[in-house]
Order: C-alpha cells, then structure tokens, then sequence
C-alpha cells in the first residue's frame, strides 16, 4: 500500500493514491531585464528559501577553455561591488542563514535558506554578485580561486580512490566534441592557461539576468516579495542573448572495455550506456531499471552479488539524467578473492532476464512508490538542494513550466513492466557501452577483459 503525506501548504488529493494531486501554487512574472521570478508561499514555519539558477554549467565551454562554470561556483562567494570579501558568508551566518552552490553540465544554483524576516538581505547580496561581481574582481583574487579549484580537482579525482573512473567513463561515452565529454571541475591544462579576460568574458556572457531564474519559496507575502525584488534586481544591466549549445550527436556503435591499476584495496568494475535526455521517453523507465537492479536487500543484483554470492561488497545503478543525454550506470566493487569478471558475468545475467521477460508487476510498483515517497519528502522541504525552490527552477529550466509535478510523477505512474523490457533492450546494449575496471596495483589479473591503459595523475 502506497504511503501518503500530509504536507502543509501542499494541497493533495487523498481520494486514492493514483488520484493523488500535487499543487504548489506560484507566482510567475519576468523583469525588464529578463530575469524570471517564481514565487511560492508556504508560512508553515518562518523560513524562506532563495534559490538562483544560471542556465550556464560545464556543457556551455568548449574544449581548452573548460572549468569556467564551477570556477564561478567560487567566485561567486567571494565578495562584489558592495559586498567585501569575506562578507557574504558573514552576513548570512549572522542572520541564521545556511547557502551554498552547485554545478552541473546544465547549470550552476545558488540559494540561501534563512528566517523569513533576512530575507531582503539575500536579495541583496545576489543581485549584487549578478550585476557587480566583475567590479570587484581581480587577476589575483582569479587566482586564488584557481588554486583552490585545482586542489579540490586533486582531492576529488586524482588523489581519491577510484576518483578518475567517471572523467575515463565520460571521455569514452561522449564524443571529443561533445559538452558532457569533459568533467564540470575542468581540466588541470585549462584552468591553467584561463586568463583574466577569458574568466570576466565568460561571466558576461552567461551571469546576466536573462539567463537567470529566481524562485523564492516559503514564509512571505507575494506583493511585498515582488515590491523586493525589483527593488534589488531592476537595475541589474541585461546581457547580450546566451548562445545556444550545438551538441554532435552521441551514440555508441561498440562496446570500450578499458581497465587501470589504482591505489585501492579491491577492485571495481564500471559499466555504462547512453540513454534518452531528462523527461524524454526512457528516462523514467531507466529509473526503475535502476531501482529493480540495486536499490535495497531484495533487488535483483544485491540479493544475489552481495547477500547469495557474497562475491560483491557493494553494487549501485542510477540513470544520470541531463539535458542533452543522458547515462545509465551500473557499478560494483568485488570483495577480496574473487574477479570483475565474476561480478560482469552476474550483471550480465540479471540484464539479459529484463530483456527477455519483464519484471513483475510487483516489482515495478514497489520501485514506483519509493519513489513516489520519496519524491514527496522532497516537498516537505522549502530550500536547500531538491527542496520546492529548487524544484521550481528545476521545472522551469528543463520544460519551461514550473508547476510541472504532476506531469513528472505521472511518468513513473504509467510505466508498464512491458516498457521497463522495452527500454532495456533499447539502450542497455553490449555494442553500445563502456565496460571499466579500476584494479589495485600489481593486479591485472582482477580485472575484467580490456585494454589497460594509463591515467593522467595516477
């Protein structure tokens, strides 16, 4: 039996769990200079959330000139033409604020979750970072953050076990040209031969107000919330129009079975497709594919490689979806004694019976209602990341619509166990996927088949 929320605010439907409606009523409006504004009000507790996106990430560089999204990340915290370096987080941590940011291949957001009576401070410390960052910049405050970018780069790929598996997965998935065949961090090459002027131009063209949405989301008055906004935002200057994205068209025609020596203690075996793009037919297919696969004690992978077999520490699938395409991965790390071929040759086995008979009815609605619960848990969240703020600019980025909730639970709703086959057969197919292996140092032999190759950094 399906579980079902009451969330304050959040009107639903209780007549069944199928009949079940999500309404998170907003507000939309756009200023003169382009920027679009989603408000949504929600006074269960005195709290607001307020969330920006930049409809710019890693997918908008071009190859040489890659990092610049997430270099932002960074800069963006680091003070503007009113704002004093080091102030922004001050300011915020003295009114009670939590803030932070992420990039992705197809964005970058910002958000500020604090109690509802600060909220004007947030609204001036982002329209100030949107109009005035460049006033305050500076060749050597650039490079501070350069350096700290490339240290994060360290720690997260090159120094951290396993960590250069997903930068070798995406050069092999993507062609060279392609904007999801570099990682969103950069490249080590690229940050370094960045200039001043190539950082301020790429702020220009992409961190003006007409590439941007605001949502707010939580304990305010709609009127008095807009009378604000405009009161910081008007005179933010409008930018040029943001060049589209000319992605090649990606599709693999072969399997790439690649393997390297690391500094880890057991083995790991990667594998990985490409899938249809967010909200494309498919994509929520694969979702359930992943679930079915590796998502608790009684899915088909862990109940036979970790719990029956006791040949896998762990296993893990996800569909990756994105904007342009997307990724579906399946990742296992074999315990001490025994091979990757041993685990591929399980994984193997589990994805053919999807292709020749579909799973149960059971288990497709089992997959369904954890997600569903967990699609509403997100709902009872006003900010951070994933919370209604974000949610809204989520929508709105990808389908133009912000109240696109409905639409998007009822793809998981729909699916039939016959398409989750469908889907399989479609795109998780052995002439079209990156097989990898990550091996301890000296063990070859644990590998799966596959040409090793060397790492940069390792």
């Amino acid at each position: 039996m399906k579980r079902l929320f009451l969330i304050p605010l959040l009107c639903l439907s209780l007549a069944s769990a199928q009949d079940l409606r999500i309404n998170v009523p907003y507000t939309q409006f756009t200023l003169p200079n382009g920027l679009n504004v989603i408000l949504h009000a929600d006074r269960t507790t005195p709290r607001v959330s307020v969330n920006t996106w930049f409809l710019v990430g890693s997918g908008n560089e071009k190859p040489g000139r890659t990092g610049f999204a997430h270099l932002f990340e960074h800069l963006m915290f680091m003070g503007s033409k009113n704002v004093p370096t080091g102030k922004f987080d001050e300011w915020l941590e003295a009114a009670g604020a939590d803030n932070n940011g992420s990039t992705n291949s197809d964005r970058t957001n910002y958000f500020e979750d604090l109690p509802s009576n600060a909220m004007e401070l947030a609204l001036f410390l982002d329209s100030d970072r949107m109009g005035y960052l460049v006033d305050a910049m500076s060749p050597k405050a650039v490079d501070a953050q350069r350096d700290v970018v490339k240290n994060e780069r360290r720690q997260s790929y090159e120094n951290r076990p396993y960590g250069m598996a997903s930068l070798v997965i995406d050069e092999n998935l993507y062609p060279a040209s392609h904007p999801y065949h570099w990682p969103t961090i950069g490249s080590m090459a690229d940050l370094s031969a960045a200039s001043f002027e190539d950082v301020v131009q790429f702020f220009r063209t992409y961190y003006a107000p007409n590439n941007a949405s605001l949502s707010i989301a939580g304990d305010i008055d709609i009127e008095k919330t807009r009378a604000l906004i405009e009161k910081w935002f008007a005179d933010v200057p409008r930018g040029k129009p943001v060049p589209l994205i000319d992605a090649p068209p990606a599709y693999l025609s072969e399997e790439k079975r690649l393997a390297f020596e690391d500094r880890v203690q057991l083995p790991r075996l990667y594998m990985a497709w490409l899938t249809p793009a967010v909200f494309k037919p498919g994509d929520a297919e694969l979702d359930i594919v992943s679930n079915i696969l590796t998502a608790g004690k009684n899915s088909r992978l862990y109940k036979r490689l970790v719990y029956e077999m006791q040949i896998a520490q762990d296993v893990s699938a996800y569909q990756e979806s994105q904007k342009q395409i997307s990724a579906f991965q399946i990742m296992a790390t074999a315990r001490g004694g025994h091979t990757l071929s041993e685990i591929e040759k399980v994984i193997q086995e589990e994805i053919d019976k999807l292709k020749k008979e579909p799973p149960s009815q059971r288990e497709v609605q089992r997959a369904v209602n954890q997600y569903e619960a967990s699609f509403i848990n997100r709902l009872e969240r006003i900010g951070s990341f994933g919370g209604k703020a974000d949610q809204l600019n989520s929508y709105y980025a990808a389908t133009g619509n912000p109240d696109y909730f409905n639409e998007d639970l009822a793809r998981y709703r729909n699916i039939d166990p016959g398409d989750v086959t469908a889907f399989v057969r479609a795109y998780l197919r052995e002439d079209g996927r990156v097989v990898l292996s990550i091996v301890p140092n000296g063990k070859k032999e644990l590998a799966a088949p596959g040409t090793f190759i060397s790492v940069e950094g390792k």
